[in-house]
């Protein structure tokens, strides 16, 4: 993109493994474990976002910044499902040709490119062989599987008031997921649910966002408060209430 300074693009491709969960059945989820939304197939990442790899929250985050980044309009952003990880994004451009960028799925890669731009240094990553490479497999996200994509793609849409919020609300749900104050399922709901919250005024400054930022997160502490009592047993609800009440306290 930058060395065509955007010139004849007419797409971008966003590919994504689909987690762990990408063939599970969604009556399924709500026994999800942190363990096991960690457990990537083909990436070795942190705890958050590997949840947000599960959720494909990472993938909406990702179009949001593309779409800012990029000047580049949310009908012209795609995400693709792509479980090998090999091709990370694509420029589709106006006379049909595509550039994509491909590799092993190792974060020391973009780690070293982002260390040594504008050079590029060894990585210590083993070189991709493309022999090895029995196939390469694509599919169209289910938005009913991945709702935090779904609620990214309509934030896309939105203002900066709403992509503020929707990435508060994930950070928060997805803590209290990692500490067993939440359910799996319920990531979404927290996100959805703050998001019917969100400013509906223009974030003209750092401070708005700072503000918009807070807000958002006294929200998904009262949705995770709310989410545990429909589904907890009642000592744990009760734990939950009181962890959240006391972390709503310290904000204010």
């Amino acid at each position: 993109m930058q060395q065509r300074r955007g010139a004849g693009v007419e797409r971008l491709v966003l590919t994504a493994s689909g987690g762990p969960f990408l063939h599970r059945p969604l009556e399924a989820l709500d026994r999800v474990t942190p363990d096991e939304a960690c457990a990537h197939p083909t990436w070795r990442m942190g705890r958050k976002i590997s949840v947000d790899s599960a959720t494909m929250m990472n993938k909406g985050l990702e179009t949001i910044e593309a779409r800012w980044l990029f000047a580049m309009p949310p009908e012209r952003i795609e995400v693709v499902i792509h479980p090998q990880s090999v091709i990370h994004s694509m420029v589709a451009y106006a006379d049909q040709s595509v550039l994509a960028q491909l590799g092993r799925p190792d974060m020391r890669t973009p780690i070293a490119h982002a260390l040594a731009w504008p050079e590029r240094i060894d990585s210590g990553v083993a070189p991709l062989d493309f022999l090895q490479l029995a196939h390469l497999s694509f599919a169209a996200p289910e938005l009913k599987h991945f709702p935090c994509l779904r609620l990214a793609l309509e934030v896309l849409r939105s203002g900066c008031a709403a992509s503020v919020t929707l990435n508060a609300a994930n950070e928060a749900a997805v803590d209290a997921f990692l500490n067993g104050r939440l359910r799996y399922t319920d990531i979404a709901h927290v996100v959805e649910d703050c998001l019917q919250h969100a400013p509906s005024s223009a974030l003209e400054s750092l401070d708005d966002i700072l503000a918009a930022d807070a807000q958002a997160r006294v929200l998904a502490a009262q949705a995770i408060q709310r989410a545990a009592v429909r589904s907890a047993s009642p000592v744990v609800a009760l734990s939950v209430s009181t962890t959240l009440d006391e972390g709503i306290g310290a904000r204010l």
